[in-house]
């Protein structure tokens, strides 16, 4: 049996293997078409019959092998790369769901995911029920409807940090015949791998750790291949009955394993084409080779920022998981033994005002509207990205009105504590 590749070797090699003569290094192919002899061997491509490339808004070989590193890091059958996280959630769901369904989802999300739940999926007549994500197993199945597609959560809450109980989650949505979505976003598959605890599909902002640069945007999906979608046909015909789009072709038939993101590809990608450009496609790649060496060092700073804020008198509360009085401190070690993230929220007790202040003066740390790159940041939700939401919608989003939002950078934690000092005695 082939030994298993560790985590830090995937980063590094994983999705390309070149063969004779050809770049060691991933080569960028900013190409919108590729060639072929003849009429039938592009008419056998159109029809799915075989695997190639035609056209980069559906597939790229540079995009392929890139999306191939992140499945083998994260354990899963197929993958896809689309052209930001917010995209990766939304075909994620659309790929299964269609006007007059529904899906359940924790409600300590990233705003604009549940922006896209509540608002956008709403209009297309997709409704969507927000659960409290550590509620008991009883009282999410009441969230439950006949119509029920999917259910989702984020392995650590943005900017909550909240920790998914995903073994919990994962039965609640298999004992209802849906798959388990869920964003490992913060996490990485460097520090959670979810399929191993049952959920059915992962997706990214490849945007954040993944790039770890702040140089482009991207999302990816990444299905495990073993919701077994033919034993709930009637729930998703789309994957289970003929595609009249592609002359009564059947997903799960034709693709085994593959058939969920080969239908998002085929279908959602044809039709609306939020594609990662392959040259951005390059730049994660480079991100990925390092993945590995940086989490370790966001989590490591993290954890002494956190220590140090724990213990300030003008600290009203931090959020952690790395704390070990921290409410989600248990999950953390059982889902994340390693590390959590670079990010954690805290609050001063001089409240919103104060907050405010303190983000203000602070000089190392700069205030952006990014997360979990190499460079420390700083955000307040209330005021910025949940900013959409109501009073009543950001508490149910886990989004205190004085909640600050540090991402812990990987420069030095001295240098990072001292601007926090600093900022805190002005």
């Amino acid at each position: 049996m082939e030994k298993k590749l560790k985590q830090g070797t995937l980063c590094v090699q994983a999705g390309w293997t070149p063969k004779k003569g050809e770049p060691r290094v991933l080569p960028i192919i900013q190409s919108t078409t590729f060639k072929y002899d003849t009429s039938e061997q592009m008419a056998k491509l159109f029809d799915l019959e075989e695997s190639g490339y035609f056209y980069t808004r559906l597939q790229n070989p540079t995009n392929d092998a890139v999306a191939a590193k992140i499945t083998a890091l994260e354990g899963g059958a197929a993958g896809m790369l689309t052209s930001s996280g917010q995209s990766a959630n939304f075909y994620a769901i659309f790929n299964i769901c269609s006007s007059g369904d529904h899906i359940v989802s924790a409600a300590a999300i990233y705003g604009g995911t549940y922006n896209l739940f509540a608002v956008t999926l709403k209009k297309l007549g997709i409704e969507t029920t927000f659960i409290d994500q550590d509620a008991s197993a009883d009282e999410i199945s009441k969230a439950f409807r006949p119509n029920t597609k999917a259910l989702f959560g984020e392995i650590i809450g943005n900017p909550g940090i909240a920790v998914l109980d995903i073994e919990k989650f994962a039965n609640i949505a298999h004992s209802h015949g849906v798959p388990l979505i869920v964003d490992n976003t913060f996490a990485t598959p460097i520090n959670c791998r979810p399929f191993e605890w049952g959920a059915d599909i992962v997706t990214h902002s490849t945007t954040k750790y993944m790039d770890g640069h702040a140089t482009n945007v991207g999302g990816a999906i990444v299905d495990s291949g073993n919701f077994d979608w033919d034993n709930y046909a009637d729930k998703f015909p789309g994957l289970t009955e003929p595609d009249e789009s592609y002359h009564g072709l059947t997903y799960t038939k034709a693709f085994g394993k593959g058939a969920y993101i080969t239908k998002a590809t085929a279908q959602l990608m044809r039709d609306l084409g939020a594609i990662q450009a392959p040259h951005n496609a390059f730049l994660l790649n480079m991100g990925l080779e390092t993945l590995h060496l940086r989490m370790p060092r966001h989590c490591e700073n993290a954890q002494k920022v956190a220590e140090y804020l724990d213990a300030h008198p003008k600290i009203a509360w931090v959020k952690y998981p790395g704390l070990k009085n921290d409410k989600y401190y248990t999950l953390g070690q059982k889902y994340l033994p390693h590390g959590s993230c670079g990010v954690l929220s805290f609050g001063l007790k001089g409240g919103r005002d104060e907050s405010i202040k303190f983000m203000d003066n602070l000089k190392l740390a700069a205030i952006v509207t990014h997360v979990a790159d190499a460079r420390t940041c700083v955000l307040h939700p209330a005021s910025h990205t949940h900013r959409q939401l109501s009073e009543e919608q950001l508490i149910e989003a886990g989004v205190a009105p004085d909640l600050i939002r540090l991402s812990v950078g990987i420069e030095d934690a001295e240098d990072i504590i001292a601007d926090i000092e600093q900022a805190l005695t002005k």
